[in-house]
């Protein structure tokens, strides 16, 4: 069966992008017309290839479900149910899953939670990465409420790149979206991250009526800090109270911040990114947006996801699951690995459901994810 049906002109009008993201084989056919499916060797694809020729080159691994902060976006009110500890993976399966990986192809690295600093062996595991040639990038996605004390040490330990969530710049605002204290500790730790030559990332949940209103203040943020502030749209997840009326849309984003900053101008984006990148002339630092609900970047989708529980998922908002964890400890050989890793990455569908398809779809709640 043919997986893609594209024109040559088609083609051309994405080529840089397809050629940058997409396996070369596939490349070929799809501009010539061919179908990929045609006189394409198996043993020539890896088997982090899906069947829309996505190389899914970045991984994304939960250490735990554990968190010090209890987001409404991310947890119920009423918490969720942690996974009991032996059926956790240790880290010589989190680092043995992820050389495999390594050794398919993936070149980038970002360790998740829950809270991805509360796990007790954060610097041995990034340490371990670094030790991997092949591997480009080693980064970590966390609340920031232990840099000021973990950064130092995770920089020497081979980290390369940081982003930090923080969704309101008001200290008790902070307290009713976290339900915990902590909102100066965030600060203290972007402004070490920055001394230390990091460009961080701030990542921001939009929420209409929770924090909206703070979307110029963010975008201040940036006058004389090097960050990267990325606005995201709300996504509905198991018990985050989402629907349609508090998710803000890009647009919307973007007009609001246009009134005030008309010189707001767009940067280039890399065919993987996941933000679509803005400046305001003047400012040291930028800002992006993330529009998984209202424009998704499914087509250039490389990202799979290892969950804290050993389950692989290749879709963040898919419910397909399949467990890593029990074959290593079945003692499957790296062979069927592989294979059932194979197997799940050719099963990713070409892009994800309508956002409010998604809102009925069961799935995990986001802690339990890892974003």
């Amino acid at each position: 069966m043919a997986v893609f049906a594209a024109s040559t002109s088609v083609m051309r009008g994405f080529g840089k992008l397809l050629s940058e993201s997409l396996h070369p084989k596939f490349v070929k056919r799809f501009a010539t017309g061919i179908p990929v499916s045609q006189d394409v060797e198996p043993a020539h694809l890896s088997h982090l290839t899906d069947t829309f020729g996505r190389q899914h080159t970045y991984l994304r691994i939960s250490l735990t479900e554990r968190c010090n902060l209890r987001c409404k976006y991310c947890m119920p009110a009423d918490g969720v149910q942690l996974t009991p500890k032996n059926s956790l993976l240790t880290t010589k399966e989190i680092l043995q899953l992820a050389e495999l990986f390594v050794r398919q192809g993936v070149n980038k690295v970002r360790l998740t939670g829950g809270e991805p600093t509360v796990h007790r062996d954060i610097v041995h595991i990034v340490e371990s990465l670094h030790k991997l040639k092949e591997l480009d990038t080693i980064a970590i996605t966390t609340n920031g409420l232990m840099l000021t004390r973990q950064l130092v040490e995770l920089q020497k330990a081979g980290l390369n790149l940081l982003n930090i969530s923080l969704d309101t710049l008001k200290p008790e605002r902070f307290e009713q979206i976290t339900r915990r204290k902590g909102w100066q500790r965030v600060i203290a730790g972007i402004d070490l991250a920055v001394q230390l030559g990091y460009t961080p990332k701030v990542n921001v949940v939009v929420m209409r009526g929770l924090n909206d209103d703070e979307i110029l203040d963010f975008v201040q943020f940036t006058a004389d800090r090097p960050i990267d502030v990325r606005f995201i749209e709300y996504m509905p997840f198991t018990g985050n109270s989402w629907d349609g009326n508090n998710m803000v849309p890009f647009r919307e984003m973007l007009e609001r911040i246009q009134t005030v900053y008309p010189g707001l101008h767009a940067l280039d984006n890399k065919p993987n990114d996941t933000s679509k990148a803005y400046k305001v002339p003047g400012h040291r630092g930028q800002i992006g947006f993330i529009t998984s609900m209202s424009n998704h970047f499914c087509g250039t989708c490389n990202r799979i996801r290892l969950m804290a529980d050993g389950s692989l998922k290749v879709c963040l908002f898919g419910n397909t699951e399949i467990s890593l964890r029990d074959a290593l400890r079945n003692n499957c050989s790296e062979d069927d690995l592989l294979n059932m890793i194979g197997a799940a990455v050719r099963r990713k569908k070409r892009q994800h459901a309508g956002m409010f398809n998604l809102a009925q779809m069961p799935n995990r709640p986001m802690i339990l994810i890892g974003g």
